[in-house]
């Protein structure tokens, strides 16, 4: 499985590559999908890439990239081993140029996320993870890895810091402002961070955050990657019934909400269920 995590650290690496050739040009090539969400030039390059390489390292295992995935669940539901792709994970941060945005690519194995890669072109920075029974969670930048871990809140929160939590730059709303103010009051001193793409899911995973409250629509190629990277790290992607996000079982590709918890052993539950969740 190492070998694996290396050769899709490549090729996503080859991938963010084609994305900056696009990134440094005046035009990006801007279109409209049709469920409104942008698509451009680097999009598409960074999708051919992906999958082609894909194809050529592990011709027996399919893959779902969200510049294609118009395959049935009637096909589909029959995989039990696949890769699950988002060539450019954060495309309105790619058109405003702010740099958050991630190459996300991971292997689902029933149902679970047990090895992805997260890519980040401008800072060219690799986030890992190993989610199998021998978990190892890493952080690539320049030259150096490192490995990476959540961080454990209560002796945090017993030396008087606050508990930090990352959002979503641009998806925020009414089910967040609920879930923020049940968390002032349990927690008294909350810090919030906002970011953009996965690179959310990361900074849980390095320890950086404690939870990233999720209330709003995403698909399953938006988290599955960074699931894997969290997971092996030591911490948690659950709905909020508070059960493991799964991949792959049902007809559309939406996720339920949910949450990344990075302490495992916290007592979640006691506060989360206080949130008020609205369905959308």
């Amino acid at each position: 499985m190492k070998d694996m995590v290396a050769a899709l650290s490549a090729i996503s690496r080859r991938a963010g590559d084609a994305i900056l050739e696009v990134y440094d040009r005046e035009d990006f090539g801007i279109e409209t999908k049709d469920d409104d969400s942008p698509l451009t030039k680097a999009d598409l390059a960074s999708h051919d890439i992906i999958v082609g390489a894909l194809a050529e390292a592990f011709p027996d295992v399919p893959v779902l990239s969200e510049e294609d995935a118009d395959i049935s669940f009637e096909e589909r539901g029959k995989w039990s081993r696949y890769f699950l792709v988002d060539p450019l994970d954060g495309t309105k941060e790619f058109i405003s140029r702010n740099g958050e945005f991630t190459v996300n690519i991971a292997l689902i194995e029933q149902g679970v996320p047990v090895a992805g890669v997260v890519y980040v072109p401008v800072k060219r920075v690799l986030y890992g993870g190993l989610n199998g029974e021998d978990k190892f969670a890493f952080k690539v930048e320049g030259d150096v890895e490192r490995e990476i871990k959540v961080r454990q809140l209560e002796e945090r929160l017993q030396n008087g810091e606050p508990l930090t939590v990352v959002a979503s730059r641009r998806h925020g709303g009414e089910n967040l402002a609920k879930c923020l103010s049940v968390l002032d009051d349990a927690f008294g001193e909350v810090e919030s961070r906002n970011m953009g793409s996965s690179l959310k899911l990361c900074l849980v995973a390095e320890g950086e955050a404690d939870i990233y409250p999720r209330l709003a629509p995403t698909s399953e190629w938006d988290t599955a990657a960074a699931q894997a990277v969290v997971e092996a790290a030591g911490g948690k992607v659950v709905d909020v019934a508070l059960e493991r996000l799964r991949y792959n079982t049902k007809p559309a590709l939406l996720n339920p909400f949910f949450y990344v918890l990075g302490d495992p052993d916290f007592d979640w539950d006691s506060i989360l269920s206080r949130v008020d969740v609205t369905p959308v």
